[in-house]
């Protein structure tokens, strides 16, 4: 039986780094077995089952059987919460990046009239 979290569980998988690294890996959209995801993330076979365990509870997985091997791939619109929670606080760092830029435009256009009255 596949059972799919809730939102809490959603955010409690994601909480986890090496949770978080098996979902980057597997973001792509393909579906692969565990021992693609140790080799890839260099992580025990042990661990990265535990954590496959935790995502496909909460519904960020969902595992397939072909033959002898469990399929692992990532149900990404259940990530959705997450994002939507997060966009919430996009004003804070999209002003710093602002910023950011609006500096290192600054920093260009001043080196390069630095370099253009030196070398007149």
């Amino acid at each position: 039986m596949v059972r799919t979290g809730g939102t809490n569980e959603v955010f409690g998988a994601v909480a986890e780094p090496r949770r978080r690294d098996i979902i980057a890996a597997l973001s792509d959209g393909s579906s692969r077995a565990v021992g693609e995801l140790v080799a890839a993330l260099g992580l025990a076979q042990p661990t990265v089952s535990k954590h496959l365990g935790v995502l496909r509870d909460a519904g960020i997985v969902s595992v397939t059987r072909r033959g002898r091997h469990r399929l692992y791939r990532l149900e990404g619109e259940r990530l959705k919460p997450v994002h939507d929670w997060a966009k919430t606080f996009e004003r804070f760092w999209s002003h710093q990046l602002d910023r950011i830029k609006e500096r290192a435009e600054q920093m260009a256009t001043s080196d390069t009239k630095s370099r253009e009255s030196g070398s007149c």
